[in-house]
């Protein structure tokens, strides 16, 4: 994977057109199929005016149902595509990566949000209301393309929401099921840059400096998660996700305090290396402080999960908690846990305390 910067090491602020159509003959590449939605469209134009193109395709929808990923990868076929270009967030990245996965063409990734996707070697597909993932180095973009000009005109809300995703990134490696020390380091520096970084950008949206610094601990944060592995937050908010549809940045956002604040007692090397680097006496102190700087959102109900629904999400997410979490995950615990995220509880009250208490 080669990440493209400009000439003095920025994040090539402007130079995405240039740069892409430079990549695409690094790999000799004269036939591109781009992948942006309609609301990437805009972004995606210049880029599209100077590279070999044989397909625009623009059908991307969040969670990359089986059924959008199959007509991307027949369209993909029958285009006689020789490499992907993906020009957006999370969800146009994974539909290249559902392309890649079948077709073996390499992705030249253009991120647009915080998300990281392009920097792992994770894929996803949602059948019906089940969202499954893997890992391939098929998908791993073959090359990135950073231009921090792209995400200029990120909604605000976006922004916080996609940047506290990266930040899941970064706790989640902390003790993900293959963490070293090499990924809780990456992820802490990843801390550090995206707590410096996102409150710069909240403060001034159009702002290169506060993006790059941003989009550097984003980088830092999918690269330590993709070594880490999925732990138990992202189990937690890719069936909330493929269960009930809910924003995907938005549930990472809304529930990562509360694992953090499940967890982080347990792993007390791994907090006080959290703690540190946000620059707070504890972990979830720093985590929350940055939520309230940025008016982070705080309940999953205000995303349509409701109560009703918890049962059953606890009975899918129970399977698939990684053996080395380092709390014992429960039914009721869990109950818990999710209950806590869906009102927007306090974290700090909630940690392994009946239900009838954490959600008072």
């Amino acid at each position: 994977m080669a990440i493209v910067h400009n000439s003095d090491g920025d994040y090539a602020a402007g130079d995405s057109a240039a740069t892409v159509a430079a990549e695409i003959e690094v790999f000799g590449g004269s036939k591109a199929m781009s992948i942006a939605s309609e609301r990437e469209a805009e972004l995606a134009d210049p880029i599209a005016a100077v590279i070999p193109m044989v397909l625009r395709h623009e059908e991307v929808v969040m969670h990359v149902p089986v059924e959008v990923a199959e007509r991307a990868r027949q369209a993909a076929l029958a285009s006689g595509a020789d490499i992907i270009v993906s020009v957006g967030g999370g969800s146009t990245t994974g539909l290249a990566k559902a392309v890649a996965l079948t077709t073996g063409l390499p992705i030249l990734a253009v991120p647009t949000t915080y998300a990281g996707s392009e920097a792992t070697n994770v894929w996803g597909l949602t059948e019906g209301e089940t969202k499954s993932t893997g890992v391939d180095t098929k998908v791993l973009p073959a090359s990135i393309v950073y231009d921090a000009n792209l995400l200029r005109s990120l909604p605000g809300e976006l922004t916080v929401a996609s940047g506290l995703n990266a930040m899941a990134h970064c706790v989640d490696a902390m003790w993900g099921p293959r963490v070293d020390p090499i990924d809780q380091a990456l992820a802490a520096e990843g801390i550090r840059a995206l707590a410096a970084g996102l409150p710069a950008v909240a403060a001034d949206p159009s702002g290169i400096d506060g993006i790059e610094q941003t989009l550097y601990g984003a980088y830092l944060a999918a690269v330590a998660f993709a070594s880490a592995g999925s732990g138990i937050h992202h189990k937690i908010c890719h069936v909330l996700g493929g269960m009930f549809n809910l924003p995907h940045a938005q549930t990472h956002a809304t529930v990562l305090p509360h694992v953090l604040a499940f967890n982080a007692p347990l792993a007390p090397r791994a907090e006080a290396r959290m703690a540190a680097a946000f620059h707070a006496p504890t972990a979830l102190e720093g985590l929350q402080a940055l939520r309230a700087q940025l008016d982070a959102p705080t309940a999953l109900a205000e995303y349509g999960l409701t109560a009703t629904g918890i049962t059953d999400a606890v009975e899918a997410i129970l399977p698939i908690v990684p053996g080395n979490n380092p709390h014992p995950v429960t039914a009721e615990n869990l109950t818990a846990l999710l209950h806590a995220a869906l009102i927007g509880a306090d974290p700090a009250t909630v940690a392994d305390k009946p239900l009838e208490e954490a959600t008072r």
